[in-house]
């Protein structure tokens, strides 16, 4: 018996709940499904799925085996893609999408460079704030700005930004320098709706104890380069990240305040639907990116 054939199937099964899906979907028969079931239900010594006319379903044993097989099955995917990417000439269209500040500022530079050391790959960049569906939408990868990790998808994290409250010389001359969380109730902000912080602000001291700070908005928006904006007016405080903002603090356009207290950090990860199958081209761009963004990233360097 090809064991790893078989892990494959019984997977396929559990998977899509079905037999005759399996066998759809590994372009087989059903019979030979059903051998591969048997024949590995033989050879462990149990019964590993529960079969009914309509459903079927896992034993405790079962349930064991195909966590343990997913994962086996998904690193020898990895070995393979590995392998392949450092022999196979990367080619075709590889459709990305990234969040729209973060793409212009940061990954919009690199898209040249990765053209010129693969000439055969031709690259289709989307540029939305929208979390899209890989599957449905159609993407090969996306990157992501998250404090949740990848979700249900497959994620390489590339770096990490800063949160950081400040505001622009001009505001604070008017309204003071915030010293304490209690000086917060005297200052207005300018909140990024998309994020759970909009106006509710936790902010951690250097012993990690945390606080939750009642911010008033006086603006609200769901994108990071209107917020900057109103903050280079003098509109009130804001929150973002480092890889937003980094440039206008080392300017002084913008002024850090109350800088020992932190706001969670956010990763930038690469993600992408799953390691089986990873095609070179995909392979490559993590790859690339994580060279890019290794060590200190560009918008904390000084």
């Amino acid at each position: 018996m090809d064991r790893l054939r078989a892990f494959e199937v019984f997977a396929s099964v559990v998977q899509r709940g079905s037999f005759t899906q399996a066998a759809d979907a590994l372009d087989t028969s059903a019979a030979n499904v059903t051998r591969y079931v048997h024949e590995l239900e033989r050879h462990l010594g149990t019964r590993l799925l529960n079969r009914t006319s309509r459903r079927v379903s896992l034993t405790e044993s079962g349930k064991a085996l195909y966590e343990r097989a997913r994962t086996i099955l998904e690193e020898v995917a990895e070995a393979e893609a590995l392998a392949s990417a450092s022999t196979v000439q990367a080619r075709g269209r590889l459709r990305l999408n990234a969040p729209l500040s973060f793409g212009i500022l940061h990954l919009a530079p690199l898209w040249p460079l990765f053209l010129e050391r693969h000439p055969e790959v031709e690259l289709d960049v989307s540029l939305s704030d929208r979390v899209v569906d890989l599957v449905e939408e159609g993407y090969d990868l996306a990157i992501r700005i998250s404090r949740g990790g990848a979700g249900s998808n497959i994620g390489r994290r590339l770096s990490t930004s800063h949160n950081l409250v400040c505001a622009s010389p001009e505001y604070l001359a008017r309204h003071g320098v915030p010293r304490r969380l209690d000086d917060l109730s005297q200052h207005v902000c300018v909140a990024y709706s998309n994020s759970s912080m909009a106006e509710e602000w936790p902010l951690t001291d250097a012993a990690g104890r945390t606080q939750v700070v009642h911010m008033r908005s006086v603006m609200q928006s769901n994108n990071g380069d209107t917020v900057r904006a109103a903050a280079l007016a003098g509109r009130g405080l804001i929150w973002q990240p480092s890889f937003l903002i980094g440039e206008d603090l080392r300017a002084g356009r913008l002024v850090r305040v109350l800088s020992e207290y932190s706001l969670p950090d956010i990763d930038i990860l690469a993600i992408y639907p799953s390691r089986r199958h990873l095609s070179a081209k995909v392979r490559l761009m993590v790859d690339f990116l994580a060279e890019q963004f290794r060590g200190t990233p560009p918008w904390e360097r000084t």
